[in-house]
């Protein structure tokens, strides 16, 4: 947006406020810039578009199949569901009930459940994916709980082990800790339908996995699965109800809810008597290190040392000890034998130690209440949702929990490591994870919707308006249509009447509160819309001066021309017209007869413009003739009574 200094002379069409967008998709370094003048810009969009059609395509064809082939509908079992429910030993929050709530409505629905449920680490998500299951077991249907890790995939066995206790439900675990023997067993047992309930890793994706009565699938954690993976799970989605959760959805997944493709469920609410993890970004030092782990020790908690490289694991273990003698030092990570890592978990979790040198292995489903200290080695070769993650194994109960992120020389490190620590070390309150999810989607852009490609078409023209694109592309072809990839999106109509219509520097000087207000205004659907916006600007920043009302009454006549299917409309002191799109809701009479009534003034220009005269130099007395003009030519099943 443009604004001169003199308000006269800027007469700028309404619609052209469409065409400021927020970019993101890459940092400022990287972003792609094109010349003025040349049409590097417009290419961009057409590959782009050309893109989205394929995109949208894809997306449709999953719509239809889920729409097509009908999912189960769920039955709730209200007795049997209140004694399940009174088992759980806590209080649910509100964001936790409403998820609750909007899983039970998907699943007592025909249509296929795809719903993301985001929530911060420990405020609640497992007991959502409990009570889905136990619906799904409830009507004779197979769960599958898909985690990522042999530790997480125990402890979901655990807890819905517990949890279903009372109930005559079957569950079976499928993970390298379970023996080759009972793995076959496992397997036969789920394809003849005796298993109700599976926790695996990823060896639930095999192919010769076999279910007899798949209903429901729970995945927890899906960024830590590959794309292969992931496109596995595509062919499930047509009719298996699917409940995704995760502390901090990858860029893709987030982008994906965001569209509206997926359901999204956000629980931001902490648990009571939850304290926020303090984070501390420090240069490493051995004194740090020491006293980071005496203070744990002394008040009778248990720590997380996280080395990251198992060649040297075994090194930085002697090392703890030398600093802390005091300490109680015992190694895990994945290259051990898992008879050997079950029981060094088992023996921390019973406090037998009280230090634990591992790597990346506890970043999921730990859940250890007395281990309240973390201690990250070289922090900035970790991602935004991994950072987070391993955040979140302390701070699991009412004690303060402190999180110690170690990094070399900032000099040393790359901007985009520069940017997860800062982004990191300022996101320390509780549900900061919906929070660094949005800043990941800004540092890594937003990846391909479809497909294995993490970047991209999305890189080159922005996440916005891609996502634009891809909605208004969907909608067409859900129409029957088919999108012109000379434009690629529809900007609304143009108004442009030669009237000074802005927002003046001297009404509301802040360019970025400036360009928001633009924005909105421009994207207001309704007249109450933009009534509304009116009413917020007086209250914020005083009465309207004359160029802002005249804004306003500008986009009132654009969204009016846009409900007719008018393209533009253009007006000066003298001359004006109308350019009408091909699909126009204006009936041919309507134009037919102005033109015989007031020859004088009107005329047509062609089969899609009409022409007119006038002498109207008071802005005023223009803007009453295009109202009247464009009331005239509303059809009279479109005009309010």
């Amino acid at each position: 947006m443009l604004e001169y200094a003199d308000a006269a002379k800027l007469y700028v069409p309404v619609s052209s406020l469409h065409l400021i967008n927020r970019y993101s998709g890459a940092d400022a370094d990287h972003a792609p810039l094109n010349r003025l003048g040349s049409d590097q810009w417009e290419k961009a969009k057409r590959k782009a578009a050309e893109k989205v059609i394929d995109v949208a395509a894809e997306l449709l064809d999953v719509y239809a199949r889920r729409e097509a082939q009908k999912g189960i509908r769920f039955r709730l079992p209200e007795d049997d569901y209140r004694l399940f429910v009174k088992d759980f030993p806590f209080e649910e929050t509100e964001d936790q009930e409403e998820t609750i709530k909007a899983v039970l409505a998907d699943l007592q629905q025909e249509r296929a459940m795809d719903r993301l449920v985001c929530g911060d680490v420990g405020f609640g998500k497992t007991e959502v994916a409990l009570r889905a299951a136990f619906i799904a077991v409830s009507n004779n249907t197979q769960v599958a709980i898909l985690v990522p890790t042999t530790l997480l995939a125990q402890q979901h066995y655990d807890n819905f082990k517990d949890r279903f206790a009372d109930w005559p439900v079957n569950i079976a675990l499928m993970s390298r800790f379970v023996s080759g023997k009972q793995h076959n067993i496992n397997m036969e047992q789920l394809a003849a339908g005796n298993i109700d309930i599976v926790i695996g890793t990823h060896k639930l994706l095999q192919a010769d996995v076999k279910y007899k009565n798949l209903g429901l699938l729970i995945i927890d954690e899906e960024h830590r699965f590959g794309v292969r993976q992931k496109e596995s799970l595509k062919s499930l989605r047509a009719n298996v109800d699917i409940l995704t959760l995760t502390a901090t959805p990858i860029p893709r997944t987030l982008n994906m809810a965001m569209s509206g493709i997926r359901d999204l469920s956000i629980i931001a609410t902490p648990p009571a008597r939850r304290l926020s993890i303090k984070t501390f970004v420090r240069q490493s030092s051995p004194a740090l290190i020491r006293e980071a782990i005496q203070r744990e020790l002394l008040r009778g908690g248990q720590v997380f040392y996280l080395h990251n490289e198992v060649k040297t694991i075994e090194t930085a273990a002697d090392e703890i000890r030398k600093l802390v003698p005091e300490a109680r030092v015992c190694v895990g990570h994945g290259q051990l034998r898992e008879s050997r890592l079950e029981k060094v978990m088992s023996d921390f979790y019973h406090r037998r130690y009280n230090v634990l040198v591992c790597s990346t292995i506890i970043e999921t489903g730990i859940d250890i209440p007395t281990a309240n200290t973390i201690i990250v080695e070289r922090a900035d070769k970790f991602g935004l949702a991994q950072l987070h993650q391993l955040r979140g194994r302390v701070g699991r109960s009412h004690h303060q929990a402190y999180a110690y992120l170690l990094t070399p020389n900032p000099k040393a490190m790359s901007p985009d490591a520069l940017k997860r620590i800062d982004a990191i070390g300022a996101a320390d309150t509780l549900g900061a994870g919906f929070v660094l999810a949005s800043h990941d989607l800004e540092i890594r852009g937003a990846g391909e919707l479809l497909g294995d490609e993490q970047s991209g078409h999305i890189q080159t023209i922005g996440f916005t308006l891609y996502s634009e694109m891809l909605e208004h592309t969907v909608k067409l072809m859900k129409q029957g249509k088919h999108p012109d990839l000379n434009r690629p999106i529809h900007t609304g109509s143009e108004i442009n009447l030669h009237v000074p219509a802005l927002i003046r520097e001297d009404y509301l000087p802040d360019v970025h509160t400036r360009l928001m207000m633009y924005k909105r205004i421009a994207n207001a659907g309704s007249g109450n819309e933009l009534d509304d916006l009116k009413v917020e600007m007086i209250d914020r920043f005083g009465l309207l001066p004359e160029a802002t009302k005249l804004l306003f009454e500008v986009t009132h006549l654009k969204l009016l021309a846009q409900g007719l299917g008018i393209r533009k409309v253009e007006a000066n002191a003298r001359f004006g017209k109308v350019l009408f799109e091909t699909d126009t809701a204006v009936e041919p009479y309507s134009v037919v007869k102005l033109v015989q009534d007031s020859p004088q003034v009107f005329s047509l220009g062609g089969a899609t413009e009409l022409k007119f005269r006038h002498e109207l130099a008071d802005t005023r007395e223009r803007l009453e003739f295009v109202r009247t003009l464009l009331g005239a030519l509303t059809p009279s099943t479109l005009q309010v009574a």
